[in-house]
């Protein structure tokens, strides 16, 4: 496609806009690692919870939910939106938690909640695992799909011929040409090197209302294509027909019970996903750690998940299914795109290909909110892995004399390699669903363990080096080495490793010694978790008499687990209030609408008796 001078002005001034907030709030980010990395920790609950979407509205979103819905319909999209319990336990349990450890990394929570050799190896060892493996993986998948949304949208203008001396330094890592994802990767990882977590937050802003923009213009455009005749002609199009159910097909157990069943019972609790974790950690709990104080940081989580899962799907859910119509298998986006390598065509590929429909001006404006959704999650995980390297690694263990101004220049010199090695693995990957489940096999059966970590003092760092060893090996033995049993079903694979797994780390835990009393009565002091599994450290500790206990209240968690359970059901009453009114389903619409109302006022009764306001 050949894009306008409006278009390239959109795009431009984008670039141009994002560059000077990092450049506005560099000397300030530079001060010390708590600017750098937590921006002071000064962050209002609005603009965090804006920061959080933004941050995971990503390139690779959109292609995926488009995967989803080509291959599952609608009702695929269980396999994250059951994610949305992890979220809300997060809200009303963990956010204060986090908050109050006052950590500047989650990974420093190792050495505060455990203690001796193995903490210090867990938070050696995961800075690396998550700051660099994981957050590579993460990277590369949202790379990926800016590859392909720019290769079908620009075709070969997305490419630009190198400098012959570039060419042959470079060349050794596959970028025969200079891709435009590797120009805005560029432009990324300059402002955010120089602006920080400071940086991020105030450009998410941005990012934020633009990807929105673009994602709405985009869904109008894909509805009213010659093809797909309106919204109308839409939902009663054959192609789409059997696609637009919210809830899968009960009659086929391989169809139910992957979508469905093991999402819901199995996956919110007991895998580790970027953004899902369970418990709160990663950029999620970067955030919260931000924050002002708890009460906004439970604000900002609650904030982030009525926008991800009620609101933000629908325009993507809506060009998903006009794609059914416009490129109904993976022969017609091949023939429609023959520039895009054999390798690269995916149903993930459906999202672009609508996308070339758009007209000038609003494509410009797609292609600047795209890039937007590309530099906001790409942004926060370079701040967020550089954290984990600098903080947990270098800083704790290979300089620990480091100063503040040394530890910010590493900072950036990391920042800058995390975004070259993406762009390197980018170029290796095929489809974004692909990826998501290959890093969610590699946390099967560890979520446990991050919730219950902060209520039983029985749980030690052996359990989570034994659950984080286990899960990972067993993984890549059922998908790469054919440990998994001929004749189940694939779909049995993710709940075998839930299973092994949690019978070694539960076995590795009772085999080995608990943390001393020293490190449980420090945490506990600290942290006032409360409830039944911290009864015998408590106790002890009157024994000698060290009272840790500093606040009488009310143990939060049982109000905390009913809050949840309104917040859920609040934010998929509204879930399915928006996707039945756009179906014009008007009756069921109605009723969801007054569900979401009345759970909403629920949850605020409940909310203050925790002792709370909800705004």
């Amino acid at each position: 496609m050949q894009l306008s001078t409006l278009d390239w002005s959109f795009i431009i001034g984008f670039f141009l806009i994002s560059l000077a907030i990092g450049f506005y709030v560099s000397r300030k980010s530079g001060e010390s690692t708590s600017e750098y990395f937590l921006s002071g920790r000064n962050m209002p609950w609005w603009l965090l919870g804006l920061s959080m979407v933004a941050t995971t509205f990503s390139t690779d979103t959109p292609n995926l939910v488009t995967d989803i819905v080509r291959q599952n319909g609608v009702a695929g999209n269980w396999v994250w939106w059951a994610f949305l319990l992890t979220g809300m336990l997060t809200v009303f349990v963990y956010a204060k938690l986090w908050r109050k450890s006052n950590v500047l990394t989650d990974m420093e929570f190792y050495e505060l909640r455990y203690g001796g050799f193995a903490a210090s190896f867990l938070r050696g060892f995961r800075s690396v695992y998550l700051g660099l493996f994981f957050n590579l993986l993460a990277m590369s998948g949202v790379c990926l799909a800016a590859i392909k949304i720019i290769d079908v949208i620009m075709g070969q203008n997305a490419l630009i011929d190198m400098p012959v001396w570039m060419e042959s330094t470079v060349g050794i890592f596959g970028f025969e040409t200079f891709h435009t994802v590797v120009l805005a990767g560029l432009i990324t990882v300059i402002f955010s090197s120089m602006g920080g977590f400071r940086g991020v937050i105030y450009t998410d802003f941005l990012l934020f209302f633009i990807a929105m923009i673009g994602a709405i213009g985009a869904a109008v455009v894909a509805v009213n294509h010659a093809d797909v005749g309106g919204l109308t002609a839409l939902i009663n199009n054959e192609a789409v027909s059997d696609k637009l159910s919210f809830f899968p097909d009960f009659s086929s157990p391989d169809i139910y019970v992957p979508i469905l069943i093991i999402p819901l019972a199995i996956q919110w609790w007991n895998s580790w996903y970027p953004g899902a974790e369970p418990g709160g950690g990663g950029y999620i709990a970067q955030r919260m750690l931000s924050a002002k104080d708890e009460s906004h940081a439970i604000k900002a989580t609650f904030f982030f998940n009525i926008l991800h899962y009620a609101l933000r799907p629908w325009p993507w859910i809506l060009v998903a299914l006009a794609s059914l119509i416009v490129f109904p298998d993976l022969a017609s986006l091949k023939a429609a795109f023959p520039n895009v390598a054999d390798d690269k065509i995916g149903h993930d590929l459906a999202y672009p290909a609508m996308l070339t429909f758009l007209p000038n001006g609003l494509l410009g404006l797609v292609i600047a909110s795209l890039i937007a959704a590309f530099m906001s999650t790409i942004s926060t995980h370079l701040n967020w892995g550089a954290s984990y390297l600098i903080h947990d690694l270098y800083k704790r263990f290979i300089r620990p004399s480091a100063d503040e101004k040394e530890l910010v220049l590493v900072g950036r010199i990391a920042t800058f390699l995390l975004m070259i090695l993406a762009l390197i693995m980018a170029f290796n990957l095929r489809n974004a669903y692909q990826l998501f489940n290959i890093i969610l096999m590699f946390g099967a059966g560890t979520g446990l363990i991050f919730i219950l970590r902060w209520f039983w003092w029985r749980i030690n760092a052996w359990a989570e080096i034994a659950a984080m060893v286990s899960s990972g090996v067993i993984s890549l033995g059922f998908s790469f080495w054919g440990w998994f049993p001929s004749g189940l079903p694939d779909w049995a694979q993710f709940p075998m490793v839930v299973l092994i797994t949690s019978i070694v780390w539960i076995t590795v835990m009772m085999v080995t010694q608990p943390e001393s009393s020293e490190t449980l009565e420090s945490f506990y002091k600290k942290i006032q978790p409360g409830g039944p599994g911290w009864k015998k450290v408590i106790e002890e500790a009157k024994s000698k008499g060290n009272d840790i206990i500093l606040d009488e209240q009310e143990w939060s968690v049982p109000n905390g687990i009913i809050a949840m359970i309104l917040g859920c059901l609040l934010v998929y009453s509204l879930l399915f209030a928006v996707g039945n009114w756009i179906y014009g389903d008007f009756v069921p619409a109605t009723v969801m609408t007054l569900l979401a109302i009345g759970s909403g006022l629920q949850l605020s009764k409940i909310w203050k008796k925790m002792g709370k306001n909800m705004i």
